[in-house]
This record gives structure tokens, sequence and C-alpha cells, in this order.
């Protein structure tokens, strides 16, 4: 079996997702992991799909035909490895929305060799002070065995959390 990452973008629509699955199921594949959402009239996602060695170009070519109605679908092959054993934490943050919030937080996450498995953020109305607050949700993975435990990467998301005045919790996912 192949693995594939297909990456999807267009215009929303009803039935997109069934025009993808039933493609991906034509040919004898299995869909395994997705994330897909709807974005400013857009619809977005990535997916994770097994499919048998042999019809890798004919289902190149079956998602390339999308591109008449509007969709660009992107094939990547994928060979899933990991570097070792991780642990996985569960990332919260909430504040005042300002540019480089996403920025700031993600560098400090790849100075300790974090690696975020998913990220989903957010704008929403502030209740009652006004304004709009910024929200993020993210599981992150750590290399596990470190020398501190992740202590390091606590204190330095707290100091990027003092110093942009957002709430932040890190927990055990």
């Amino acid at each position: 079996m192949a693995a594939l990452v297909l990456t999807v973008i267009g215009d929303d629509r009803t039935g997109l997702v069934a025009a993808l699955t039933s493609l991906v199921e034509a040919r004898g594949g299995s869909w395994q992991r997705s994330q897909m959402t709807r974005l400013a009239g857009k619809f977005a996602g990535v997916a994770e799909v097994d499919v048998p060695d042999g019809v890798v170009g004919a289902l190149r070519e079956d998602l390339d035909r999308l591109a008449e109605d509007g969709l660009t679908v992107t094939v990547t092959p994928t060979s899933a490895t990991r570097t070792g054993p991780r642990e996985l934490w569960r990332l919260r943050l909430l504040g005042t929305d300002r540019p480089g919030i996403l920025a700031e937080v993600s560098a400090a996450l790849a100075r300790h060799d974090v690696g975020i498995e998913e990220l989903d953020t957010a704008l929403r109305d502030a209740p009652m002070a006004g304004g709009r607050l910024f929200e993020v949700d993210a599981l992150l993975t750590l290399p596990r065995g470190g020398d501190d435990g992740g202590t390091a990467v606590r204190a330095e998301l707290e100091r990027v959390a003092d110093e942009l005045m957002v709430e932040l919790s890190l927990d055990d996912a």
C-alpha cells in the first residue's frame, strides 16, 4: 500500500468530501485521517489515505479532474516515520488578538524540538470588554525522556504568555 497525503482547496459547496472519498474508495483505497474545514468561503483540508501501489497514478488523474469543478488536490507520497518516542501535551491559549501571537508561541516550541500534531485557531468576540480574542488549541509532541521533563518548555511558554499577556495552559494529553 502507498501512503499519500492529499491537500485540498476550492470554493465550498455541498458534496466535496463525497467526491474525494468516492474516488479513493473506487481505487481500492482507505481513508485514514483528515482535517477539513470551511474558511472564508473556501473548503480546505488535508487527508491521509492508503491506496494499492499500482493505482497511485490513476488516483492522481482522477483527483486532477476535480479541478474542472474548482477543487485543487495535491497528492504527496509520505513515509510516516517518527524519530524516537514522544509524549503528547495539550496547549490552550486565549488572549486579546494582536499580530504575532502564534508566531511567537510556535517559535518557542520549535526551539525545544516540540512538534505540532494538531492546531486549531479561532477569533471570537470578547464578551464584556469588546474587541476580539484569539484562541489556540494545539496537540503537541515532545521528545520523551528529555533532560528536564519539559520544564524548560513550560518555563519558556510561561514567559511568552506573560509577554503577550495571554492565558496559556499546558497539560498532558
